[in-house]
């Protein structure tokens, strides 16, 4: 989360893939190290240090939103990592629309329902589990949605690095929203403010 009123600072791999999000602190190492490729985006942050005894002068660092950091530890390596499942961004994936009555909900009337249950061998996949009502999900029980006799209105997807950076990040400057938008699917259900 950010820090101090400052947004978080979309961190990329060298040729340009989404990472991850930093705090500015996070991000000031990364400059101090030298560790930033290049830079993007519309907003700087500029961050003050100390005063250097012998010549007087302040140190200060400036951030942009959109860093590209160098280095093995941010390279590409075969597959894509498969973003952590959590609620809060699957109901987000999800629009917070149930996948059976199809109505939208709050947060606290939503729940995770998996498609295949658990208690048939079910995973606690992306690809097993949708955002359904508390309602529709009682009703479903520990039935798939054949056996339940509800219809399934959506089909369940792994999110991609951009829009699972979209869903875990509340306060996204416009410059970001930019550059992670470009990265999403056509077919994504992630909303994307035009």
């Amino acid at each position: 989360m950010p820090t101090s009123g400052h947004p978080l600072i979309l961190t990329l791999d060298v040729q340009g893939a989404p990472h991850r999000w930093v705090t500015w602190q996070h991000a000031c190492f990364y400059y101090a190290r030298s560790l930033v490729a290049w830079a993007a985006g519309d907003h700087r942050f500029t961050f003050h240090g100390g005063t250097n005894r012998e010549t007087g002068q302040r140190s200060a660092i400036t951030v942009e939103s959109i860093i590209a950091i160098k280095g093995k530890a941010l390279a590409p390596r075969g597959r894509p990592a498969v973003p952590p499942l959590n609620n809060r961004e699957l109901f987000h994936r999800d629009r917070h629309i149930c996948a059976y009555c199809g109505h939208e909900y709050a947060f606290l009337r939503l729940t995770r329902d998996h498609i295949v249950p658990v208690s048939q061998g079910g995973r606690d996949l992306w690809m097993n589990v949708v955002t359904a009502c508390r309602h529709c999900n009682q009703k479903k029980s520990g039935r798939t949605p054949e056996q339940a006799r509800m219809e399934l209105l959506y089909a369940p997807y792994v999110p991609n690095k951009a829009e699972f950076l979209i869903l875990s990040n509340r306060n996204i400057l416009a410059d970001q929203m930019d550059f992670l938008a470009q990265h999403v699917s056509t077919h994504s259900r992630v909303k994307i403010a035009a």
